[in-house]
């Protein structure tokens, strides 16, 4: 059985991606900041028959509880085939501007949505070295494409800006391609993934449903051999590819 790490799963997009990887056979370790909350989502999974379930505390901004998190899966397992980096914050209340933003908010968000993706994917690297096909998903954004954002013609162009969250994403996906560009050569295939505007508590519950985004992860969880490593995807953005410029 393969298995999978899902960070800021407990809810919204995060659940939803692990009860879908779940339905796929997975064996799939929930991170929660909360444990409590990891627990309680867990008990919602086994209530709908998806069993091979565990909550794991998992703050990815605290060094000593991703460590931790590190040894209780290893623990378990000496094998892991999939992580995917979900948890991330939006960094403060909008306008989220360049000039209205704190250093506090941007220090927050830089933190879980970049910084903490980087410490929990060293320290998972090993288990996932140890895969024949391990996959990393960074779950991104639209608004982190530094081409889109700048570009008049683009639908959304003149909408929000929100210049903390964005600016942390684009951060993400420069360490997306790097990481990818460290792993060319092995089976590992590293990609950053656009879930799509979706009802979430992060949203306001306004888009899609999350069955959607959730889908568009799981789909590069599961990419073959001959799949695609170091790409930016939204299919919301690009129905017809899903790859969007960086």
């Amino acid at each position: 059985m393969k298995s999978v790490l899902v960070t800021g799963a407990n809810k919204g997009i995060g659940l939803e991606t692990a009860k879908q990887l779940l339905q796929k056979g997975f064996h799939v370790y929930l991170g929660s900041r909360d444990v409590e909350n990891g627990w309680e989502a867990v008990e919602k999974l086994k209530a709908e028959g998806l069993t091979s379930v565990e909550a794991v505390q998992l703050d990815v901004t605290d060094e000593n509880s991703v460590k931790a998190a590190r040894e209780a899966i290893g623990k378990k397992t000496d094998v892991l085939d999939v992580l995917i980096n979900n948890a991330g914050i939006n960094g403060g209340p909008p306008p989220y501007s360049a000039l209205g933003a704190s250093s506090d908010e941007l220090t927050a968000a830089f933190n879980t949505n970049v910084i903490g993706v980087a410490r929990v994917t060293q320290a998972f690297i090993d288990l996932l070295r140890k895969s024949p096909q391990p996959r990393i998903v960074n779950v991104s954004t639209s608004v982190g494409s530094l081409s889109l954002q700048s570009n008049p013609e683009w639908p959304v162009y003149n909408y929000a800006k929100f210049a903390v969250y964005a600016s942390s994403k684009a951060a993400l996906n420069m360490y997306t391609i790097h990481l990818a560009y460290e792993l060319r050569g092995t089976p590992f295939k590293v990609n950053a993934v656009c879930p799509g505007y979706t009802k979430t508590d992060f949203t306001g519950h306004n888009g899609a449903d999350v069955e959607v985004a959730g889908r568009r992860i799981v789909k590069y969880a599961l990419i073959g051999q001959e799949g695609p490593t170091g790409k930016f995807f939204s299919e919301e953005t690009n129905p017809e590819t899903g790859e969007i410029p960086w």
